[in-house]
Order: structure tokens, then C-alpha cells, then sequence
């Protein structure tokens, strides 16, 4: 089979400066894509700013022939995500693929967390996804085609200590890519979620000597793929690190039916408690339609 090519596509990367972003944005590249390069060169809490990033990896895309131009503007606000959006449209024309890779860190406790640290990693992982997605969404509808990828964490969706605001927001991006998935399908726009265990800046601390193992360019290629024209996948959730790709689903079990004239106590939920926790026979809905059909199912029988 022929090599996945992007040589008529646009794709905006945001923290693209570094770490994962860099080795899409290097990929993309390398594999004919013009791509905005978009980081405000800030530190892992999100304070202080620099061009320095985003250029370097421009300077990279470039020297290896590839076409690219930097962006700086913020994910944060409304208007820093329709800047980036328009920065794509001056320059190239047209938008085909948003990842969303932008991120800061203020991990604390939930005790001791502080609202402003909930408010700022919301801003930039979650309202960030939204300020740029909405406008590149409106575009491809219009043209008919779309690649979203967003990067969510195991932090969100399996939890873990001291990341209550990371991991509300990295739950609500599965969210935010799975209403895409559905309100894009028509316009043949696909929209993806990857949850990465990678070194990076914000995670080499963390992962203490297991990070030797993850380098970032592992992640890479199912990234690549996702936001790919021959990818038609979507409204999916996958784990990667280490060499390893897996996919992660929300499961719907058969659960137990007390009967629609019933209306159960208490003590009959703790009764049939295994029947609702029993997860043989499960389904993966791809929409709340699909669960309302699995309800009207039961109350039939």
C-alpha cells in the first residue's frame, strides 16, 4: 500500500512547540502538510511566553522542505483561538486537522486546590479545545472535511491524586471530541481522542524511570493517523505510550430492569446490585441514542 500523504491539507497544532506537538508537527510535515505551528512559549504552569518555540520547530519543518508558519496567540481566550484559526486561513487558505495538544499543570491536592488553578487549566486544556475547534468546525463544514484529535489523560479517565482540575478537564475534551463526532458525521468530519503516556517537560517528573521508555515519537504515529484522510474512525478513545496502542471505550451493561409500572426502593437496588454491575453482554453506545435504544429494549421485554 502506498505511504499516508497530507500535501493538500492545513493542519493547526496548538503547543506544538515542544514535546508531542513538535513530533506531529515534524510528521505532518515531513509527509507534505502545511502546518501552523502554534505555542505561546510559556513555561509548564502556563506563565511567561516566547517565540522561540514555535519558530525552531517552523525552522525544522522548513529545512526539511516541508511548509510552515508560527503562531503564538493563546488557546485560552475566544480570541486567541480565532486568531490561530485565521493565521491558517491567511496563510493557506483552508483548515483540514486541529489536534489540540496544548497544556499546562498545576497539580495540587483537592484539598488545597486553589480556584485560579482550576480556572487556568480549564482555560487552556478544555475552553482552549473549544476556542479553537469551534471556528476550524464551522470552516469544514462548509468544505465537507475535517480531522479533529484531542488529547485527553489517563488522569481524567481513570483518575489520580493531586490532578483534579487536569483531570476534569482532560475528561471533558472526550466529551467535547465525542459531540463532534456526532454533529460532524454528515460533513464527513471525524473527531478522535488519544489519551498519551509520554516524556515530556510536563510529565518527566511524574513518570520517574519508566520515562526512559516513552519517548514522544511513539505516540506519533496513531496521532498521524488518526487526523488522516485514510483514517475513518471516529468518536474513539485510545491509550498509547511505549510502543503499546489501545482502544478505550465507555461500556453500557445489560443491567437489571425493575419494569417500567415498577417503581424500586432502595433496598431493591441493593439487592440486584450484581445484576447492575454485571458487565457481561455489555454494549459501547456511539451516541445517547443508542443507550435510549438499549432503555426502550428493556422496558419491552
Amino acid at each position: 500500500m502506498p505511504p499516508i500523504r497530507f500535501d493538500s491539507r492545513v493542519a493547526i497544532i496548538t503547543g506544538a512547540g515542544g514535546g508531542l506537538g513538535r513530533t506531529y508537527a515534524l510528521e505532518l510535515g515531513r509527509r507534505g502538510a502545511r502546518v501552523v505551528v502554534n505555542d505561546v512559549g510559556g513555561a509548564v504552569d502556563g506563565g511567561g511566553a516566547s517565540v522561540a518555540a514555535a519558530d525552531a520547530v517552523v525552522a525544522e519543518i522548513v529545512a526539511a522542505g516541508g511548509q510552515a508558519v508560527a503562531c503564538y496567540d493563546s488557546v485560552s481566550t475566544q480570541a486567541g483561538g480565532e486568531a490561530i484559526v485565521d493565521k491558517a486561513i491567511a496563510t493557506y487558505g483552508q483548515i483540514d486537522i486541529v489536534i489540540n495538544n496544548a497544556g499546562i499543570l498545576r497539580d495540587k491536592s483537592f484539598a488545597k486546590l486553589e480556584p485560579t488553578d482550576l480556572e487556568q487549566v480549564l482555560d487552556v486544556h478544555l475552553r482552549g479545545a473549544f476556542h479553537v475547534s469551534q471556528p476550524a468546525f464551522r470552516l469544514m463544514k462548509e468544505r465537507g472535511y475535517g480531522r479533529f484529535l484531542f488529547t485527553s489523560s489517563a488522569a481524567g479517565i481513570f483518575g489520580n491524586f493531586g490532578q483534579a482540575n487536569y483531570g476534569a478537564a482532560k475528561m471533558g475534551v472526550v466529551g467535547l471530541s465525542n459531540v463532534l463526532a456526532v454533529e460532524g458525521a454528515r460533513a464527513n468530519i471525524k473527531s478522535n481522542v488519544i489519551a498519551p503516556i509520554a516524556r515530556t517537560r510536563m510529565t518527566e517528573q511524574l513518570l520517574g524511570p519508566l520515562a526512559v521508555h516513552l519517548d514522544p515519537e511513539q505516540v506519533t504515529p496513531l496521532a498521524c493517523y488518526l487526523v488522516s484522510e485514510e483514517c475513518n474512525l471516529t468518536h474513539e478513545v485510545f491509550s498509547v505510550g511505549g510502543g503499546r496502542y489501545a482502544r478505550i471505550f465507555v461500556g453500557l451493561c445489560k443491567g437489571w430492569v425493575a419494569g417500567k409500572t415498577t417503581r424500586p426502593g432502595l433496598e431493591d437496588v441493593r439487592d440486584h446490585i450484581k445484576d447492575i454491575m454485571n458487565t457481561e453482554g455489555y454494549t459501547v453506545p456511539a451516541s445517547i441514542s443508542d443507550e435510549m435504544a438499549v432503555l426502550m429494549g428493556a422496558l419491552r421485554e
